[in-house]
């Protein structure tokens, strides 16, 4: 597993941010320090819910940014195209238990027909075990299944290993796939691809 940093910059560049290293790594230290001065707030349901929304307002603070909520308006399109072709979607993410939270949060949950963190299974991609439980969820095989992703070794690596063909988001056109990998700029093309 990551350590914070290079995590937090990995789950940005996965929603279309991007931070450097050493951005990620004085805003977990923001919040991290926040979180063990405030801790006490987390003693039941609702201290714990005030507390992770003050933690993530700091990391926010901390970041200098403005999150671009357009990202996640793309996604919701382009799982909602998806559900209306019939396509089965399942999210297999390197996340932590809190990945369903997030999904929720972000109004995913209904789009998807399912989702699975790498600390519930207990292997993170590349290890095909996450895929395979994936497809499980989907009631899928292998080769009826693509897996969508942004990390070459993780999403790319990960799925021809399972023997899913990946299918690589590369943002900014700075990565090179392998040959025969289909690339995708944004989740927006994806529709596309299942037709």
């Amino acid at each position: 597993m990551l350590p914070p940093a290079p995590r937090l910059q990995a789950e940005l560049r996965a929603l279309g941010v991007e931070v450097s290293l050493e951005q990620a790594g004085r805003a977990m230290k923001a919040e991290i320090g926040f979180y063990r001065g405030h801790l006490w707030m987390g003693r039941d349901a609702a201290g714990l819910a005030e507390l992770r929304r003050r933690c993530a307002e700091v990391l926010r603070e901390a970041l200098e940014l403005e999150l671009d909520l357009g990202t996640i308006e793309a996604a919701l399109l382009a799982l909602r195209a998806l559900r209306a072709a019939g396509v089965k979607l399942v999210a297999a993410s390197n996340w932590d238990v809190s990945l369903h939270e997030q999904l929720d949060r972000t109004g995913l949950t209904p789009l998807l027909d399912g989702a699975l963190s790498s600390a519930e299974v207990g292997a993170p991609k590349p290890d095909p075990e996450i895929f395979t439980r994936a497809l499980a969820l989907a009631g899928a095989r292998p080769d009826e299944a693509l897996h969508v992703g942004d990390d070459l070794e993780a999403d790319v690596g990960g799925a021809l290993a399972a023997g899913l063909e990946p299918v690589l988001i590369d943002r900014d056109g700075s990565l090179t796939p392998p040959p025969g990998v289909r690339r995708i700029a944004s989740l927006a093309e994806l529709p596309a691809l299942c037709a």
